[in-house]
């Protein structure tokens, strides 16, 4: 099959969607097929420059992130592709695929990255309002009328029900996972070293991803004061970047608190530093108020580490039934009853619990198996289409 993935921007910065795109084509090209993705970033991007798969970047975007470049080009190369996927349908550049693909429905797919979860109706009450302006005749057509829309775990599902009306679309869910490179392990705990050089030889806790308000950041740096108090010892690395510049407000906060020193801040981690972040932790968290996956969990697991993390990550029940690590609710008490209850684990317990982690990663979350039922799905899709 040709496959072409509709996104944004391929920027490693947004996280996810754009992580999982570029893995899986390139699972999706090694079993061969052929699978392209078209983006509105900047051609000259610094980001587009090393990527192994290739990427049609119309951009650079105007206002909005608009670009008047999508929808000809899709009207122009619609027929070369089996499938056109459309990766979060609230941008504008989903819509103008839709648009370019009237009459040409039979091809496009939406993957929804959780963008239909309730909580952002929640947590922004007049982003809602902005978009049910736009839902019925821009945003909902893009599911109504694709062949298949899918989601990632079956709480996704059920939850995306509860955000808009009207709603209607075929439904799948699919596994979710990723990919774990091949790395030199001395050289990538040298490299977080390089950036972090408080961390060499103590145990620390690890939040890596975008800082945001979802993410409950400021959760965990009350908690880890509160843990702080009790142990002289305790560190904690914040590590990601800040999109919408809530860092300096965090650190303040630690500051008055008395973990200033003790929270370690170096932004975004990347290759080797990445990883080897997550190889010297002694395990990783997120209490985030939203995840619709949570990629960096498995990537945590992957390496063996536990994870402590919110029930509002999506993988939670798969987390918690297998023992890879500890859940708790969304607020205060719950981040806090993360930290303390991993804590008074003795160091057998959490080297069981990183045990079951890896375990689990390799049975639920490799991006072979995510790839392998995205195109069963798309299969199907097509000798449906084949058989009308």
């Amino acid at each position: 099959m040709r496959i072409l993935h509709v996104i944004t921007s391929m920027d490693p910065v947004h996280g996810g969607p754009a992580n999982w795109t570029l893995s899986a084509s390139r699972e999706l090209n090694r079993l061969g097929h052929e699978s392209e993705i078209l983006t509105v970033d900047d051609p000259h991007a610094a980001f587009l420059s090393d990527l192994d798969v290739k990427v049609h970047a119309v951009g650079p975007t105007g206002r909005f992130r608009y670009s008047s470049n999508v929808e000809p080009w899709i009207r122009e190369h619609r027929d070369e592709y089996d499938f056109v996927v459309l990766h979060a349908i609230f941008e504008p550049c989903c819509y103008a695929t839709w648009r370019a693909l009237r009459g040409h429905h039979h091809r496009m797919v939406t993957f929804l990255h959780g963008f239909l979860d309730p909580y952002f109706n929640r947590a922004f009450p007049l982003k809602m309002v902005k978009k049910y302006m736009f839902w019925y005749w821009a945003i909902y057509p893009q599911v109504r009328d694709a062949v298949v829309t899918l989601f990632t775990t079956e709480e996704e599902r059920v939850l995306a029900r509860q955000s808009f009306w009207p709603y209607r679309c075929n439904e799948r869910v699919i596994a979710y996972g990723i990919s774990k490179p091949e790395y030199d392990l001395d050289a990538a705990r040298a490299a977080f070293f390089a950036k972090v050089p408080e961390a060499q030889g103590r145990n620390f806790l690890l939040y890596l991803s975008r800082i945001h308000p979802k993410k409950g950041v400021d959760l965990l740096v009350q908690a880890f004061a509160r843990l702080a108090a009790t142990q002289p010892d305790a560190l904690l690395v914040v590590a990601g970047p800040d999109p919408v510049g809530i860092v300096p407000g965090l650190k303040d906060r630690a500051q008055a608190l008395g973990v200033g020193d003790r929270i370690i801040w170096p932004g975004m981690l990347t290759g080797d530093a990445k990883w080897g972040a997550f190889e010297t932790c002694e395990a990783f968290v997120l209490p985030s108020h939203q995840e619709n996956f949570g990629q960096v969990v498995a990537e945590a697991m992957s390496c063996g580490k536990p994870v402590l993390i919110s029930d509002k990550v999506n993988i939670h029940q798969e987390v918690s039934s297998t023992g890879s690590g500890l859940v708790a609710s969304d607020d205060q008490a719950g981040t806090d009853s993360l930290l303390e209850r991993f804590s008074a684990m003795s160091a057998d317990e959490k080297t069981a619990m990183g045990q079951s982690a890896v375990k689990c990663f390799h049975d639920k979350f490799e991006l072979e198996q995510s790839v392998l039922d995205f195109i069963r799905v798309l299969e199907e899709a097509r000798d449906l289409r084949k058989s009308a």
